[in-house]
């Protein structure tokens, strides 16, 4: 029974010793990924600098889309309804109510709508950047913002935006149509101009961070990750008819 145990004792030695020298010279590779991914100074200032000036500009250019839109639909709804009181002609009083509904609900939407000037961008202002620490937590904060932005931006282009405002135009065709029994015709022409105007109000929502955040994570971001992916040594244990080896790889 001894002469049995002597070899199961070796073999878990030799494990013992494989799994500590592979801890022991792992030590190296994982220090130096740690300090390949720490920030210099003159680094970290410039990337706080980057973003905040994006944020900044991303900020207000949201800020002046949605005001614009909203002084357009309420411009409108007031202009549709001085007309509507004022006129004695059926045809225009329907499509001045009508118009004047349609830019009402629009001027709504510039209120429940998710894409709006973003309330913490005040916080995030006044966030101090005086040392080392502090820009840490603003850069943080900063990446944080501009990625939910960037996410707000992106959604709003897609094909569900486009098809709730066009099933709400195609409701204002058929009420033109059907409900004031107009002909197909005025039907249409009330259809494709609050398509216009809804595609407009679209398109031209800020795109501004989203481009940003791509240029930011392709020159910054990546960087940090090439970096850990290219470790100077890899260790692999390898088994053998007579036990476990170790393998380094430089």
């Amino acid at each position: 029974m001894k002469q049995k145990e002597q070899p199961n004792k070796i073999r878990m030695n030799k494990l013992a010793f494989s799994i500590s020298m592979a801890l022991f010279l792992s030590l190296p590779f994982f220090s130096t990924v740690n300090a390949q991914t720490e920030i210099p100074d003159s680094l970290l200032s410039e990337r706080v600098k980057t973003i905040k000036n994006t944020i900044e500009t991303d900020h207000h250019k949201t800020q002046g889309w949605w005001y614009t839109w909203l002084a357009t639909y309420s411009a409108a709804t007031i202009v549709q309804g001085a007309i509507y009181f004022e006129s004695d002609q059926k045809g225009l009083k329907q499509d001045m109510a009508l118009g004047a509904a349609t830019t009402l609900l629009g001027a709504a939407g510039q209120f429940i709508s998710p894409f709006k000037p973003n309330k913490e961008f005040s916080n995030f202002s006044l966030l101090p950047e005086n040392s080392t620490e502090e820009q840490l937590k603003k850069l943080a904060k900063a990446e944080d913002l501009l990625k939910e932005w960037s996410k707000l931006e992106r959604e709003a282009l897609t094909w569900q935006n486009h098809i709730l405002c066009t099933s709400v135009n195609i409701g204002g065709g058929l009420i033109t149509w059907i409900g004031f029994k107009r002909s197909v015709w005025d039907g249409i022409l009330n259809f494709a101009m609050n398509t216009i105007v809804t595609e407009a109000q679209i398109w031209t929502q800020p795109k501004f961070a989203m481009r940003n955040y791509k240029k930011y994570c392709q020159k910054y971001l990546t960087e940090e990750i090439g970096y850990s992916a290219k470790p100077e040594m890899n260790w692999y244990i390898e088994a053998r008819p007579c036990g476990l080896g170790l393998k380094v790889v430089f």
